[in-house]
């Protein structure tokens, strides 16, 4: 799967990273120049994230963004910029042309993942398509999410994230079997390490999370088989306009990079030790 320049073939680690919401001209900027120059230090992919419209806040009152017209502007400008792919949500059909004129990943919100409609219209553009799994789902129903996408025309052009479960109120859990699951459909897997920490409503009037440990679950997300990681970040989270309580702060990212890449090159490349004892394993496994 090509994504801007980057070639996404398994090798390397991919990271998609950006604040939740276009805030203002300044703080995307400065976040795509460390978040590249961060990437770059280990030779991972890097695709831009940021919201020009955040259609599903819990309050009415609740910063929504810029909307489509001066985010997809702003979008494309840090595009130019910086010269990295960019992605956004899409919420409806009619959003899905226009911002496939300027973004080279389009993605689905998770509550949003089984509205054929929507699923259309972003095939229809030939950007690359990231489906979030919806919190209500299981992980092997996302494989009829991806037929719908292949008969749309665009098999070869999806992504899956993993963004948690739903697990009683406000509260979600991240069961990483659904990333050897959901990669038996032959789609990249992404996990979105940010949004599995976010506590739902949790905060009244707004969502609360546990950014505390989102670095966590990216690590067993690697370790489970992740082809990317997913995770907002905000150079002062507690301002954020939009879930602040889940991101992680923009200091701390060049060295959870390191650790994510690391542990990516050990599952993908195992030693002569780890090899034998996952032989081994297949071998128990077998029929006898």
């Amino acid at each position: 799967m090509k994504v801007g320049k980057y070639e996404l073939d398994g090798k390397k680690l991919f990271i998609i990273s950006g604040p939740c919401v276009l805030e203002n001209e300044d703080m995307p900027r400065r976040v795509a120049e460390r978040m590249k120059a961060a990437c770059a230090e280990h030779g991972l992919p890097y695709i831009f994230k940021a919201s020009f419209d955040k259609a599903n806040r819990t309050s009415g009152k609740a910063f929504r963004g810029p909307g489509i017209d001066g985010g997809l502007k702003q979008l494309e400008a840090i595009k130019k910029e910086f010269d990295v792919p960019v992605l956004t949500d899409v919420h409806t059909a009619e959003q899905c042309q226009a911002a496939g004129e300027v973004v080279d990943v389009l993605q689905i919100p998770a509550f949003l993942c089984r509205q054929t409609d929507l699923l259309e219209a972003a095939a229809k553009t030939g950007r690359i398509v990231n489906i979030k799994k919806g919190q209500f789902l299981a992980p092997w129903d996302m494989a009829q999410v991806v037929d719908k996408m292949k008969s749309f025309g665009a098999e070869g052009k999806v992504m899956l994230t993993e963004r948690g479960a739903s697990f009683g109120y406000n509260n979600l859990v991240s069961d990483m079997r659904s990333i050897p699951i959901m990669g038996k459909t032959g789609c990249p897997v992404v996990f979105d390490a940010t949004h599995s920490v976010q506590l739902p409503g949790g905060g009244g009037d707004k969502s609360s999370g546990q950014r505390e440990y989102a670095p966590v679950l990216a690590r067993a997300a690697i370790a489970a088989g992740a082809d990317g990681v997913f995770a907002e970040t905000h150079p002062d989270p507690d301002k954020a306009l939009s879930d602040g309580p889940n991101m992680i702060p923009l200091v701390a990212m060049p060295s959870l990079l390191r650790i994510l890449n690391a542990l990516h090159e050990l599952v993908s490349n195992p030693g002569p030790a780890v090899q034998a004892v996952e032989d081994e394993q297949e071998e128990s496994e077998q029929p006898k």
